[in-house]
């Protein structure tokens, strides 16, 4: 045997061991019966170890080998457009490689059970093969309708669903060749067989306006009507105001308050008042009372679990509340009597909360501002708003300095603060992007951000005290092996991040962050770093908000717009009645971990729907300028080609096929694109010219040439 290969050695041990004539052996009883040189031993050990690492042997606590026992997960398939997929499993950072010929003809989104073929070996996936499909997750499938004498299909819109649906022609619903249409799946097709559906809703031609997003709308499965019941109900509840709902609040009326928005916001859910006292701030963050109108176990209360958020998409807004609600009662507009939660906080000169007080309250908001107009005051000093609003005006320059305490506490402690500009779409009225540009933040955006953040925070830690049932919004520390290449990556670049064993201090981040501001890669890296990190969510654990750098925190701001807000109002209304029984807290322990669950998933589904909806707005505002040259910095690198993203947001793909100069080698370790002969390396952060080459709706994709001789290395 110790001439052999080690691939062959391990072939010989495996069979060995698996033969049903031995009993498990120790390694040194290996040895002896296959003949092992004391000089090759170690081969044995590594042919072992490796055996072991690829999921085929086990090892006792008695240091005995034997064949492993078959290792099954369950978790959610996604397939790829070439035949491949991945599994899922909750709580597992890896996904599990199924290759073409073991998905048993598992569909996008099924459940599945999988036989793993072994532990991830060389910086490969782990591989597995599926055994069953448990439960399929995709009921319906949006695609373009073609017909054909016969029958017709639906090809659908999401590239992963890798075959075309058979539709009869009796279930057809009279569509026609070029109709975006909603299938339902009846049969998802084994081996050469397609699926078969029947389509039950027809969205309208796929040049029409509006119809773009209503597709990916309903593959989403967003809801976007409310029954008749739910709509009723809100009209009965969507009363105004009256002597017998204010009874038992605190009457805040007379107080100065302001709600600030964009221009064009409807549902306006908070409000915010600032004023001295002595050394000190009070600060008061008002937020509508929605579960005064919302009764648990309710039709209207029922729908918004359901929902679960509003999603704001570029052409429209999908509300968890009737508007009757939430652009009516429920909004706090200026001159008008409204219900609210109220978080009162005494803020010391250093911006700590010394005190705070939780109430139900009624105001009257004195006036609605804007983020423009707060900023003009404040950052502009225009003398015509500043006139506009004489009466405003010290309050406004309070709050700025009060939110500047409270930022540079939180960011003492070691609180992030990724930074990065929104894309703003402009569209006409059928729906054309005819611009996009950056939304930066200033002064007024950061003032209701740091007042909101305060407010969530207290609130969450005074019921973290009380031990009461509540849902709190966590962020888990990020992944030690994310981290570890994100540090190897940032010092191609210079940067360090200074880790603990496996851990990072927030502060060590913003302090990355810090360094990383102004330098034209500040944009890429800090994105790298924001990948990193874990994706926040909704627990009754309160294990922290590793972001913030927080013990505690929770959502309590928008309860017009997040059922967890609407949900931890109730205990906190029924907590402040002393109505919060044994069998209250009882009921809220039985229900609360699958709300938190579900919140957690319509998020993940609305940021989902938003970043497809920006992705085809941005490919259709490209669409015009194909041909045309802009500047731009690689954003991204990858075996396939360079990722170029323009000052407007807007990133295409250079396809290394395109770069026709030399042949050009991915250089993983350090995200590099290499020229074999030329000398030439493409980095991230490097500034380019490009030329818009060609666009696809479909798969969402914009493709860029770039111009020779426009590489420019940044200096580092």
């Amino acid at each position: 045997m110790d001439n052999r290969t080690l691939e062959e050695k391990k072939k010989i041990i495996y069979e060995f061991i698996c033969d049903a004539r031995y009993v498990p052996m120790k390694q040194k009883e290996l040895a002896i019966v296959l003949q092992v040189s004391r000089e090759r031993r170690q081969e044995l050990t590594q042919a072992l170890d490796e055996l072991l690492a690829e999921g085929k042997l086990q090892l006792s606590k008695r240091g005995r080998y034997s064949k492993a026992e078959e290792k099954t997960v369950t978790g959610i398939f996604t397939s790829h457009a070439k035949g491949f997929g991945f599994v899922s499993v909750e709580d597992q950072e890896e996904d599990i490689y199924i290759g073409e010929e073991d998905t048993k003809g598992a569909f996008l989104g099924d459940t599945v059970q999988v036989a793993l073929k072994g532990h991830a070996v060389g910086g490969k996936s782990r591989e597995g093969v599926i055994v069953e499909v448990l439960a399929h997750g995709i009921r319906s499938v949006v695609g373009t309708f073609e017909k054909s004498k016969n029958f017709g299909f639906v090809i659908p819109d999401n590239q992963r669903i890798t075959r075309d649906i058979f539709i009869p022609l009796e279930h057809t619903k009279g569509a026609v060749t070029g109709h975006k249409v909603v299938a339902e799946l009846m049969d998802y097709g084994t081996g050469r067989k397609n699926p078969e559906g029947r389509v039950t809703e027809i969205l309208g031609h796929s040049s029409d306006p509006g119809t773009d997003i209503l597709s990916i709308v309903r593959a989403y499965q967003i809801p976007t009507e409310f029954s008749e019941k739910v709509l009723n109900q809100a009209e009965r509840n969507a009363k105004p105001v009256s002597e017998a709902d204010m009874w038992g609040r605190m009457d805040l009326r007379e107080e100065i308050c302001v709600t600030i928005d964009g221009e064009d916001a409807k549902d306006l859910d908070d409000a915010v008042s600032v004023r001295k006292d002595g050394e000190n701030y009070i600060l008061s963050v008002h937020i509508a009372d929605v579960t005064n109108y919302v009764q648990e176990n309710s039709a209207l209360d029922r729908e918004a679990l359901e929902r679960g958020t509003s999603v704001y998409l570029v052409d429209r807004v999908i509300p968890m509340l009737p508007r009757s609600l939430s652009n009516g009662i429920c909004s706090l507009n200026a001159g008008e009597d409204r219900l609210a939660l109220s978080c009162i906080m005494t803020v010391d000169p250093r911006g700590k909360i010394v005190d705070h007080t939780i109430a139900e309250t009624v105001i009257r908001v004195t006036r609605r501002m804007s983020y423009t107009s707060v900023k003009k005051i404040l950052e502009d000093q225009d003398p015509e708003e500043c006139r506009e609003y004489e009466e405003l005006v010290p309050m406004f320059q309070e709050m700025e300095t009060l939110a500047r305490l409270l930022r540079r506490r939180r960011r003492k402690r070691g609180s992030i603060d990724f930074d990065f500009p929104e894309t703003k779409i402009f569209l006409d009225e059928a729906g054309v992007p005819v611009e996009i540009r950056p939304h930066e933040r200033n002064t007024a955006t950061r003032i209701i951000e740091d007042f909101m953040l305060a407010a969530n925070e207290t609130v969450a830690e005074d019921y973290y005290w009380q031990a009461q049932p509540f849902v709190y919004r966590v962020h888990e520390k990020p992944d030690a092996k994310r981290l570890y290449k994100l540090v190897l990556f940032l010092r191609n670049f210079g940067y360090s991040l200074h880790m603990g064993g496996d851990e990072v201090h927030p502060g060590e981040i913003q302090k990355l962050l810090d360094r990383l501001e102004g330098t034209p890669e500040e944009a890429m890296l800090s994105r790298l770093t924001l990948r990193a990190m874990q994706k926040a969510k909704y627990s009754t654990d309160c294990t922290g908000h590793f972001g913030l750098a927080a013990d505690q925190y929770c959502h309590f701001t928008s309860p017009i717009r997040r059922y967890p807000d609407l949900q931890i109002h109730r205990i906190i209304k029924e907590n402040l009645k002393g109505r919060l029984t044994a069998e209250r807290v009882e009921h809220y322990e039985s229900i609360l971990s699958e709300v938190a669950k579900h919140a957690s998933e319509t998020e993940r589904r609305a940021d989902e729907a938003e970043r497809e909806t920006e992705k085809l707005k941005k490919v259709e505002y490209m669409e015009q300028h194909i041909g045309e040259t802009f500047e731009g910095v690689i954003s991204g690198i990858t075996h396939y080609g360079l990722y170029v993203e323009l000052p407007n947001t807007v990133e295409g793909l250079v396809h290394v096929n395109s770069l026709e100069d030399d042949y050009y080698e991915y250089r993983e370790d350090t995200y590099e694109l290499a020229g074999e002969h030329n000398g030439v390396v493409y980095q991230l952060g490097q500034r380019v010219k490009i030329r818009v080459k060609d666009t696809d709706r479909l798969c969402r994709t914009i493709d860029f040439t770039l111009l020779d001789g426009t590489v420019e290395l940044w200096e580092r």
